[in-house]
Order: C-alpha cells, then structure tokens, then sequence
C-alpha cells in the first residue's frame, strides 16, 4: 500500500512537471498499460484523471484504455470503473487454453479469460482488444487453431498477436537457457502467422500493422499514434515519449524514479533525433502498418537522399514479391511480414 500511493504521488508530480512537453496539444488517447494497472482501484484512477485535466486538454471523444488481466476484472471492479471515463479495455489472454497459460506462468485460467469478455460486455464496454501469443513451445497448428476459434467466437473488435519472445531475466528465459523448454522452430512458426493472417482474414478482420487486426474501423487509435509520427507523452518508469525531435525514457527502477520525481528531477535518458534516425523510425513504424510508404512523402520529409536510398534497396524485395508498390505506396506482402525485421533493417540508413 504504501508502495502504491509513492507511486500514484509521483505519477501525478510528473504529469504536473511535464505538462509543457507536447507544447499544448490536446490528448487524443489516453493509455493505461505496462504492468498491472488494473491492480489500481477506481478511487487511484479518479484522482490521475483530475490531475490529466488539470494539466491537459483531453479531445472529446478521445480514446481511453485500460489495460486489464482477466482475472482483476470482477464483477464488483467493472461496476466501481463504469463512472470512470475509460472507454476501452484491452486484455492479456495470451492464451485460451490451460497447458500454455501454464507454461506462460499467468494467473488466469482459459475460463477466466473468456468470462472476462463476456463481464466486460455485460458492464457497457464493447469496445475490447484481446492479446494472445503463439510460438509457445509445444504449441501445434491444431492447437493455435483451436486458440483463434475460440477468439473468434467472442468477435471482439480488436485483437493483437506477438511471437513469443524470450526475455532476459524471466522465468522463461531462463528454462530456455537451462534446456527445460525448447522454442518452436522456424518453419512452425511461419505455418502459425500464415494460419492467423488466414482466419482473421476469413472472419473480417483487417490485418493493419504486423501485428495487429480489426473490424472495420476499429484499430486502436493509441497505437497507430506510435506507427504514424505522432508525438506522445509516457509517465512512470520505463515510460517512453516522443516529441519527434528527441525521444526519452524513464529509469526503470521504481526507488530512482520515485527519488528523482521527489526531488522535481525526473531521472531520464534522451536521444536527439537528427534526420537520418528520424528516416529509421519512419520506415521501421510505417512500413508496418497497411498505409505503408509513400515516395512523396519520403522526398518532402527526408530529402532527395534518403528517398532515393529507400527506393534503391527496395528494389530487390519488389522483385521477389516481399514488397509491392500501388500508387507511389509502398507496403508489405502479408505473407513478408513474418520476415519484416531483415527488409526493414534493409531499408534503414547507418
């Protein structure tokens, strides 16, 4: 507890220190996630959303998410949240089934995560995204088909799905490294993303960055803020912002976040953005999602140069079918997206 309220007074000292970072623009989403914030209680997010309007001008009709385990998700914590304004609510299933829940070490159980949307409906918010993970060792086509199935039956609107990644410094990292779990291989993992291009294609969803699918108009605004150049503000540690002539970040230990927030001295690194980076960051965020590239977009923003680099690279990935070109557009296959990192890295300038 008293842990908790440290952390709220500095996540509000820092919203007040930074309110000049985005140079008065309005916010246009608001995003609870990293963590659990749904561990926070209806009367912590009531006073964060009075220090916001205090400081920032928030857009009508502006996105508002909360990022959720399904098993904080009660009955009782979804009723305390609906006169809060969130509008939003994505959930880390990762999985629907038991074994890979297990073997992911999460909390919630596969009955969990499906009652969770149902609860979430139940209180007014329609407006779900889901995660889930594939590339879990022992995970089969059979059984990543069995997962999609069930989350199409629940047709949310919006759904997100990553690769598994090995962390350093957990726990799967570490039966990794010891031999207790081996990672699915190469050629299972591509038949995995081509079966979930396939059915989320087949059940209408729009495939609109790598790793990200939705209804018609239903992407999340938030994340497409980070893909399309726009400037962002994160609070509390290891959060990120952007004004798009620099980048910073947050301490990621909560006793030197706290420490320097107390002292009105946020402890962060930053990284100036010359052009060739802020070239990087374009095609790496952009080239992701289903607005690709545009030729006269890369000549007004970074110069005859870069656009001309861009263009020259491009060529062998066009030729083999990994790229392709609509209107002066550059985009991705979506069979090239499993593979994007070497096209990309590419594409980019050192």
């Amino acid at each position: 507890m008293r842990h908790k309220t440290a952390y709220l007074e500095a996540v509000m000292r820092e919203l007040e220190l930074r309110k000049n970072y985005l140079n008065g623009e309005s916010l246009e989403t608001v995003y609870f996630g990293g963590g659990t914030p749904s561990q926070l209680q209806a009367d912590d997010f009531e006073r964060i959303f009075e220090t916001v309007h205090r400081y920032y001008s928030v857009v009508a009709g502006a996105e508002i998410t909360l990022e959720a385990n399904p098993d904080d998700l009660t009955p009782a914590y979804l009723s305390a949240l609906q006169p809060l304004p969130f509008n939003r609510i994505s959930l880390g299933i990762q999985s629907f089934r038991d074994a890979d829940l297990r073997m992911l070490h999460r909390r919630h159980g596969s009955r969990q995560a499906v009652n969770a949307v149902h609860r979430c409906r139940e209180h007014g918010y329609g407006n779900l995204s889901i995660d889930l993970i594939y590339g879990i060792p022992g995970q089969t086509l059979e059984r990543w088909k069995e997962n999609l199935e069930v989350a199409l039956q629940l047709n949310v609107p919006h759904l997100s799905a990553y690769h598994l990644s090995y962390e350093e410094g957990t726990t799967l990292y570490r039966q990794w490294q010891s031999g207790a779990v081996c990672p699915v291989d190469e050629e299972i993992s591509v038949q995995l993303y081509h079966t979930l291009l396939y059915m989320l294609a087949r059940a209408g969803y729009l495939q609109y960055e790598i790793s990200n699918f939705c209804k018609p108009d239903c992407f999340s605004r938030h994340n497409s803020s980070y893909w399309t150049g726009r400037k962002y503000l994160g609070v509390g540690p290891a959060a990120h912002s952007c004004d798009l002539d620099s980048r910073q970040w947050n301490i990621a230990s909560l006793e030197e976040y706290l420490r320097g927030i107390i002292c009105g001295n946020p402890a962060v690194e930053k990284e100036c953005l010359d052009l060739r980076t802020q070239y990087n960051d374009y095609v790496i965020t952009r080239l992701r999602t289903v607005w690709g590239i545009r030729t006269v977009d890369l000549r007004e923003t970074f110069g005859t140069e870069l656009a001309d680099h861009f263009l020259r690279h491009a060529q062998p990935y066009i030729r083999n079918g990994l790229l392709v070109v609509s209107d002066g557009t550059f985009r991705l296959t979506p069979l090239s997206a499993f593979i994007s990192d070497g096209i990309l890295s590419d594409l980019m300038k050192e």
